[in-house]
């Protein structure tokens, strides 16, 4: 059953690349890739039925990796003050 979803997600994200959304194109493909993500996350390396030390390290893990995108995105928000010039 995880399989088929994998193989389904992996249809509809080929296909949803081929729609014109607009500005949502890459919150639909981020949406899409976070599912992906958490099913191999929680099936294929077992994180489900593992134990509760093993459930932290993975939330410590993506509580790390956001930390890094939030203050990496600050340094591009904040560009402009500085007179660098950005985006």
């Amino acid at each position: 059953l995880v399989f088929f979803t994998l193989i389904v997600m992996t249809w509809v994200t080929a296909y949803i690349s081929t729609v014109d959304l607009g500005k949502w194109n890459i919150f639909v493909a981020l949406a899409i890739a976070i599912f992906k993500a958490s099913i191999v996350v929680l099936f294929f390396m077992h994180v489900r039925y593992s134990s509760r030390m093993t459930k932290m390290i993975v939330c410590c893990g993506i509580f790390w990796l956001l930390l890094l995108l939030f203050i990496t995105m600050t340094d591009i928000w904040t560009r402009s003050w500085m007179g660098v010039p950005g985006r």
